[in-house]
């Protein structure tokens, strides 16, 4: 189908121009990675293939459902319940130089396939030595499934949406491989006893996390510092399954001056991650449900030694911490876990942060990824701390906080798959 718009594509109230490139450049084949360390990945993506929603919502919503559509212009675009909201270039450039790197929406010939194919995903983490990876949706949900619920006003529609990404990605991302994928679920935030009873039903399936939009006011629900979401919540904290914050998840990162250049927003994502840090710390959420777990993505850890200080120094003013049981600082240090993508100065600073708490990405296919070369990155990061420590941050921390078990022979040997 060829939409009829030539001049942009309306998205959420923007304004995309997309120009399609009549080529597009794909680096050589990368070298399989020399593999020096086990590793599971907690932060990395995939693009929704045009199949996701098929024979996965009522067949009488299939033509509201989103679904691909090929712009005039040359891009292509998912077409749902009547607007048009773009495949961003940006979500997948592993593979592309740099020089190509673009936010304009694309093709799927121009991704790189590891994007949204998972046979195809799988050797490239094979490529990188990545031994399980955690992958987050794409623009058309948004990072922690928010847009997926609000670009329509159809609220059957959108929760039959929602339940149709989970039954995807549990069957047909994480299913074919399910000692290569943490599954990771989208919440249903409009109503959340329905949503604590989605939370239960996926576990039940073999969910293990949930990426909750970090800020979900800007979405129109209420904010954290509100209590809608205890049920959701309750339930989270009752299955295990990990709540996870992505940057950006919640609809928009923090605001700059006006006329900055997108340069700023890219420097200041670890700021971000602390905000959030910060606002789920005082809204109580880890005090009313003290086992919850709470895992910060793509905001690096170079900001935390930072928040334990400033939280201790606090201490002596009545800054508004809700409890006499445990400090704030106990708090962030019991139910946060970071994760580092690119952080090598921090790394030293791995006790004040708690170095059980601490896990690694590779970002997969983001502009930010260390893909394909995440391997020989770690080697020069990690020079000079202890075996034990190196294995908690690279992959014991990640099987605990997820239940992902990783077999002996890969813990032993990280070339043993």
């Amino acid at each position: 189908m060829t939409t009829g718009i030539e001049d942009g594509v309306v998205e959420l109230g923007r304004v995309w121009f997309p120009n399609a490139s009549d080529s597009v450049t794909f680096l050589p084949e990368p070298d399989r990675q020399t593999r020096r360390f086990t590793l599971i990945s907690v932060d990395d993506h995939l693009v929704e293939p045009p199949e996701t929603w098929v024979g996965r919502v009522p067949a009488r919503m299939a033509d509201d459902a989103p679904r691909i559509v090929d712009l005039e212009s040359g891009g292509q675009a998912w077409l749902y319940d009547g607007k048009l909201i773009p495949n961003l270039g940006l979500n997948a450039v592993a593979g592309r130089p740099v020089e190509e790197y673009s936010g304009e929406p694309t093709r799927f010939e121009h991704m790189r396939r590891g994007a949204w194919d998972i046979d195809a995903r799988i050797s490239d983490m094979d490529v990188a030595g990545v031994f399980a990876s955690m992958c987050f949706p794409s623009h058309i949900t948004g990072f922690g499934g928010g847009r997926l619920q609000t670009a329509t006003k159809n609220l059957e529609l959108a929760l039959a949406t929602v339940r149709g990404w989970n039954d995807w990605h549990i069957e047909a991302w994480a299913g074919p491989y399910p000692d290569r994928i943490i599954p990771l679920q989208i919440p249903w935030l409009h109503d959340p006893v329905l949503g604590a009873e989605e939370i239960r039903r996926n576990h039940a399936r073999g969910f293990k996390a949930v990426t909750f939009p970090e800020s979900p006011h800007n979405f129109g629900w209420p904010s954290i510092h509100d209590p809608y979401y205890d049920p959701i919540l309750a339930a989270c904290e009752e299955t295990e399954t990990v709540v996870c914050l992505h940057v950006g998840s919640g609809g928009s990162l923090l605001p700059t001056s006006p006329g900055a250049p997108d340069g700023v927003d890219s420097v200041l994502f670890g700021s971000c991650a602390m905000n959030t840090a910060v606002e789920w710390l005082f809204s109580g959420i880890p005090l009313r449900f003290p086992n919850i777990k709470i895992c910060l993505s793509e905001g690096g850890i170079g900001w935390v030694a930072g928040i334990f200080d400033r939280l201790d120094h606090l201490t002596k003013y009545p800054i508004g911490w809700p409890s006499t049981e445990a400090s704030a600082s106990e708090v962030l240090a019991r139910n946060f876990w970071f994760c580092s993508v690119d952080d090598p100065s921090n790394f030293s600073l791995r006790e004040r942060i708690g170095v059980e708490h601490i896990l690694l990405e590779v970002d997969y296919p983001h502009a930010d990824s260390t893909w394909p070369n995440t391997q020989d990155m770690l080697a020069r990061y990690l020079v000079g701390i202890p075996d034990h420590d190196i294995a908690r941050m690279t992959w014991e921390n990640a099987s605990v906080l997820f239940r992902h078990p990783v077999p002996t022979a890969v813990q032993n040997n990280p070339d043993a798959y």
